[in-house]
């Protein structure tokens, strides 16, 4: 549900929730969106919908529709236009252009193969070992162009997992932001829209815990100013993994919504009473604003669905 933009100080809070249309949304989503919903809310703030439809090949048709259909169902309110990335490619690329005049970005004509052949494991796949960053040979075309990381180390306080930091060269390296295909990745994307959306705290899953040095450090290069972030647990599955489409996660349907919000209440540690999967969906939410405390999940990064 669609609501009109409201006049913000620039000290307000203002929430967002980023879901892919790669699927439909499951009970992992819902725990995401629920989290960041009452923290926007209890704050005063205003809570914003951005479908990052980055990625074509992955987006299943039809997916984002059904999304709002059930944030719907499930009495989300947004304030002002849902934000898709498919729109914004240009905008992106202004950024990259921007970043090359500034001499951050290299062209790289290396393979995964050939990168995998000779570089070592790091947070989140090789770590990039600098081949291409003197410059390509005469003839050579980029593949893609990457990101030159300095030589730093990324520290932030986190409102669920604590101090959190990362030596960024070591453990990430230099990292692509304009793919072989001519997408943008999503580090970049990311960044650009939280900040001209305005977004002051990022509430979203412990899955994306290595990635926010990343942006972090964007941020800065792009003179952007950093959200507070705060990442609760991931709901995983008998196995440890996180609950996906890859693991086979249910649909949320829009019939049931008020006990899916209990369950998620309950999976997010906030002790709703039974009497509550009687209640209607807007009692649900009534409940959930006065009694959320994101604090009763402080230093968990993973939640058993059956928990």
């Amino acid at each position: 549900m669609c609501k009109e933009s409201i006049a913000l100080t620039p000290a307000s809070y203002r929430g967002r929730f980023a879901p892919s249309p790669t699927g439909d949304l499951h009970l992992g989503s819902l725990l995401a969106a629920v989290a960041s919903y009452l923290q926007a809310k209890q704050a005063g703030g205003s809570w914003l919908l951005r479908i990052e439809d980055l990625d074509p090949p992955r987006t299943v048709p039809g997916a984002a529709g059904r999304i709002l259909r059930v944030l719907d169902a499930y009495g989300f309110e947004w304030s002002g236009e849902v934000l898709y990335q498919s729109d914004r490619h240009e905008r992106y690329l202004a950024e990259i252009e921007r970043l090359k005049s500034m001499g951050r970005l290299y062209g790289c004509a290396c393979t995964r193969k050939e990168i995998a052949a000779i570089a070592h494991a790091g947070v989140d796949g090789p770590v990039y070992p600098g081949t291409c960053r003197g410059g390509l040979p005469a003839g050579v075309h980029p593949r893609a162009w990457r990101l030159r990381v300095d030589d730093v180390v990324i520290g932030y306080e986190d409102g669920v997992q604590g101090w959190q930091q990362q030596d960024l060269a070591r453990l990430v390296g230099d990292f692509v932001l304009l793919r072989a295909d001519g997408l943008v990745a999503y580090q970049l994307a990311v960044v650009v829209d939280d900040a001209e959306q305005g977004i002051t705290d990022v509430v979203r899953g412990a899955d994306l815990l290595d990635s926010t040095p990343r942006q972090i450090h964007l941020q800065q290069l792009l003179d952007f100013p950093s959200p507070g972030y705060a990442h609760i647990p991931v709901l995983v599955n008998d196995n440890g993994e996180k609950l996906s489409k890859q693991t086979l996660a249910q649909p949320l349907m829009v019939d049931g919504a008020a006990t899916a919000l209990v369950t998620a209440l309950r999976l997010l540690r906030q002790s709703p009473p039974e009497s509550l999967l009687r209640a209607s969906v807007a009692e649900v939410w009534e409940w959930a604003l006065a009694h959320w405390g994101m604090a009763r999940l402080a230093g968990e990064k993973a939640i058993a669905i059956d928990a």
